[in-house]
């Protein structure tokens, strides 16, 4: 099974595709896609869109797993944060692939087993997780693929099976 995790943001989108079979964790590809300030708005979020969709048709993921945002000191970064978000969520919805949507406090209780883990806890479980030589740069990227990893988590112990691929499927998580 493949499960692309997704970090959204609109100056960088972080993703992460991971393998999961019987209870093994793989690395596919981690990356990230870059947009920069000097373009408008809808330029950015269109290619964000058109990225995403390339990695849809590129990896075949059976989920994809994306943050819930949560909270945000910052309300101009919450409001890309949540146009990124809302480009993501029609990516998936446009290829029709299942989704899962989790919490930060979820992902990080998930990879290291502590809801309130920092940063680097997080990075060095992921390396550990996926037998990585070094820890996943940058930030944005890791972030992503402790959200598939999560994804994975929720899969595993919830059970779920791929949905019917004419139709896409929600899932919220509630671990």
């Amino acid at each position: 099974m493949i499960i692309l995790g997704i970090d959204p943001g609109t100056a960088r989108l972080g993703f992460g595709c991971i393998s999961f079979e019987k209870n093994k964790t793989g690395l596919v590809d981690y990356g990230c896609v870059e947009t920069t300030k000097d373009l408008s708005d809808e330029a950015r979020l269109k290619i964000l869109y058109d990225a995403l969709i390339k990695l849809f048709k590129k990896y075949q993921p059976d989920f994809v797993a994306i943050e819930r945002l949560f909270f945000f000191k910052n309300q101009k970064t919450v409001i890309s944060v949540a146009q990124a978000r809302g480009v993501a969520l029609l990516a998936v919805a446009t290829c029709k692939i299942p989704l899962i949507e989790i919490t930060p406090l979820q992902i990080k209780q998930a990879v290291t087993g502590y809801g309130w883990a920092q940063k680097l806890q997080i990075q060095k479980m992921i390396k550990a997780i996926l037998n990585l030589k070094e820890i996943p740069q940058p930030d944005d990227a890791s972030d992503a693929l402790a959200t598939a990893i999560c994804g994975a988590t929720c899969i595993n112990v919830r059970g779920f099976k791929k949905a019917n691929p004419v139709r896409n499927s929600t899932i919220s998580v509630a671990l």
